[in-house]
């Protein structure tokens, strides 16, 4: 990834030295090492950006926005629901904000898979491929398939000096780091712009976006042409392979560093303290705030992950109900009322601006919780129905697609998975989702093996 925090370290490889290395920064192998591709045509764009709300551990879709009030107590669990503003489409009732906007939303209830394992899910929800096996152990590399926000950015790429894939504030893991939060084999240059840095904290900057007092843009913009002159006259550094990949680094680091747009779009001084307030004042707040501002910037896919580790009292969703924590304490200090602010607080907002005509929030985890409440006092990992919400562009209005059953076990109608729900997400960018790429083994492989969600579609 193209981190804000830290240059990576020296590269070895044959014909690049560390003056080399230096001179091409920011580092990455970049697109030498990406595969050819067979692109099939594109189709009209119906979103400008995806923000992506991931939400690390699995909620319990009985406890937010799909509950069983007629099932037995042990599944039911110990919230209350109220109406909201979709006739028949009852909410948890510590989700007041969102009951009123639930007619701007789509729901799909019916979502499913096999990966009962965090790590395997992660990827699988992150990607839209399904790993070769359900293993706690699988470990991120570069030979498994690429993140979403890194196939827009290689199909549907952001404006000149507008990153295409931008994520933060967390890495998430558990034990190891969850494969899928990167460009894998589509190279470096594809890798998010990752800010592990937390918008909450008092003067949140990047300094890596800002220029030095001393240098204007247009100096900048002779300091590029100048490595540009001197690249051409080092002939083996320029045809090497790997440079020309970490050339294309710099190139998207220089792009950053003169667009004034972006850099004011990370700087959330400039928001208005109430707005700020609104979103409110956590972590997770301050991310989605940020990525309204990367929305506005122009960016393709913004990645926000609630939390990097899968549960506890001030973390994810895993609510197993372990360490002596219980679930509904969590769910009422925590999880809730954090749904409830940011989550609403960021479609109207995007809504108050008109952008919700042109941008996608997609709020889903790697899967949902067990329907029995376990004797820990909590839920058990549930692949096999589990719940996505989505609102704003390309994607129809105060609409449920699909059924879960009666104890919110299986689905009943509708049954689709998250390669189903990536093939919609290209597709709602303008890329057609049969589009092959060619893994590291030169296998062809489509962008998405699943169908298009045609009911969800506006």
């Amino acid at each position: 990834m193209l981190h804000t925090a830290t240059m990576p370290p020296a590269i070895q490889h044959p014909g690049l030295d560390r003056r080399a290395v230096l001179r091409v920064g920011f580092g990455g192998l970049g697109a030498a090492l990406t595969p050819g591709f067979l692109a099939a045509a594109s189709r009209e764009a119906k979103a400008k950006t995806i923000i992506f709300l991931h939400q690390w551990g699995g909620p319990s879709h009985h406890d937010t926005i799909d509950p069983k009030p007629d099932a037995p107590d042990v599944v039911r669990g110990e919230l209350g629901v109220m109406p909201s503003s979709l006739p028949g489409t009852p909410i948890c009732d510590r989700l007041p904000r969102l009951a009123r906007l639930l007619n701007r939303t789509c729901q799909i209830r019916s979502l499913h898979h096999t990966m009962a394992n965090h790590n395997s899910a992660g990827y699988y929800s992150l990607t839209g491929m399904a790993p070769a096996t359900d293993d706690q152990r699988l470990r991120d590399s570069r030979d498994l398939f690429p993140a979403y926000g890194a196939i827009a950015d290689r199909f549907a790429p952001s404006p000149p000096g507008v990153p295409g894939f931008v994520s933060f504030p967390h890495t998430i893991a558990d034990g190891s780091i969850t494969p899928g939060q990167h460009a894998s084999f589509l190279g470096k240059r594809h890798d998010p712009l990752f800010v592990g840095q937390d918008p909450n904290q008092a003067g949140f900057k990047l300094p890596e976006l800002a220029l030095p007092a001393d240098i204007t843009p247009e100096r900048l913009a002779r300091r590029g042409e100048a490595r540009r002159i001197i690249e051409r006259q080092l002939g083996d550094l320029e045809n090497a392979a790997m440079a020309r990949g970490l050339g294309e680094q710099y190139d998207r680091a220089h792009a950053l560093l003169a667009s004034s747009q972006v850099r004011e779009a990370f700087d959330l001084s400039r928001e208005p303290a109430p707005s700020r307030d609104r979103y409110g004042r956590t972590t997770y707040g301050q991310s989605c705030l940020l990525a309204r501002r990367l929305a506005e910037a122009g960016c393709r896919w913004i990645q926000v992950y609630l939390h990097p580790s899968i549960g506890g009292a001030m973390g994810g969703w895993d609510t197993h109900g372990f360490r002596g924590e219980a679930m509904y304490p969590i769910l009422k200090k925590h999880l809730l009322p954090l749904m409830d602010q940011t989550l609403p607080t960021l479609l109207e907002d995007l809504e108050e601006r008109g952008l919700l005509e042109t941008t996608l929030v997609v709020w889903v985890g790697e899967f949902g919780r067990s329907p029995r409440i376990n004797n820990l006092a909590g839920r058990d990992h549930w692949p096999k129905c589990y719940p996505a919400l989505l609102a704003g562009a390309g994607v129809k209005r105060g609409h449920v697609y699909g059924r879960s059953d009666k104890l919110g076990a299986y689905p009943a109608a509708d049954a689709c998975r998250p390669e189903d729900l990536s093939a919609t997400l290209f597709h709602l960018l303008g890329i057609n989702p049969a589009t092959e790429i060619r893994d590291p083994l030169n296998r062809p492989l489509p962008l998405s093996p699943g169908r298009i969600l045609e009911g969800i579609l506006a």
